[in-house]
């Protein structure tokens, strides 16, 4: 009905039944319960937008994919990246940082390396283009002749492989020093 008449006092009807759930979907993703207020009064304004541009068959549906995306997209905002000042002085030197010969850096990148062989080989490479050569998803679809959601699905499907078998590496590693 607010598409066909544009009535705004219609759509407030409609949003205000599900102001719960989309409050509990930015609760989920947001800092705080202020944040997540706010970010429920943004998706609104969005819905404004957006709703009269789609073909909407389950609202309620729509419009939790919809705050979700909202409260997504406003976590990997650079507004949200917070930035500190250091006293160099006060920084561990390389030397107390090895005191025991462990380079943690240098030990995670072998962990990484280790991990990413475990992956599939479209999943490897995919990864290994997105995040050590910064491609986007298309350049990637482009090079490896993959569909675009497929790129996307193997990017997901192989960072979450990857911190699995990560996690994993650590968890043995840690069992080992225990050992020993």
């Amino acid at each position: 009905m607010f598409q066909s008449s544009g009535n705004l006092e219609v759509l407030a009807i409609l949003f205000q039944r599900y102001m719960d759930l989309l409050y509990g979907v930015c609760l989920k993703y947001m800092p705080d319960s202020e944040s997540a207020k706010d970010a429920v009064m943004q998706v609104f304004e969005e819905l404004v937008q957006k709703l009269p541009k789609h073909e909407v068959e389950n609202f309620k549906s729509w419009l939790y994919a919809l705050a979700k995306n909202y409260c997504l997209m406003q976590l990997r905002t650079p507004k949200n990246l917070k930035t500190t000042e250091f006293n160099p002085d006060s920084v561990q030197s390389a030397e107390e940082m090895h005191l025991q010969g462990v380079n943690l850096k240098e030990e995670n990148l072998q962990k990484m390396e280790r991990c990413l062989d475990t992956l599939s080989r479209e999943q490897r490479d995919t990864v290994k283009l997105f995040y050590l050569q910064n491609k986007c998803y298309k350049e990637i679809a482009d090079i490896t002749g993959l569909d675009w959601n497929k790129v996307r699905s193997y990017i997901q499907n192989g960072r979450r492989n990857l911190r699995i078998c990560m996690e994993k590496v650590e968890e043995e590693s840690s069992l080992l020093k225990i050992k020993t």
